[in-house]
């Protein structure tokens, strides 16, 4: 018998403690993902969708419920557009299990 795991279900269950005024994570120049990238990878290779492309071409980030999985800046090699680095102590992701 198999067990079907609901993703977000499981996302969910961690926390995320935000560090108001000083994301992680950013987007250098904004400008980039709208007129050089035309894969925007970011947009869907982020596991907790932080990334959202927009209908005019730019990308939106809101680093809330980020994983600081690093997918983000590994995705965006090519025009190494994400300045990433691990939260200050105390915040961002809180996992439930491990």
């Amino acid at each position: 018998m198999s067990t079907v795991v609901n993703v977000e279900e499981k996302l969910f269950q961690n926390r995320y403690k935000v560090d108001h005024g000083r994301p992680h994570i950013q987007i250098k120049q904004p400008e980039i993902c709208a007129n050089e990238c035309q894969s925007q990878a970011c947009t869907y290779i982020c596991p907790a969708a932080c990334y959202k492309a927009e209908g005019n071409g730019t990308v939106t980030l809101i680093t809330d419920g980020c994983l600081e999985c690093g997918s983000c800046r590994v995705i965006c090699t090519e025009h190494t557009n994400v300045a990433w680095e691990y939260p200050r102590g105390g915040h961002g992701i809180l996992f439930k299990f491990g």
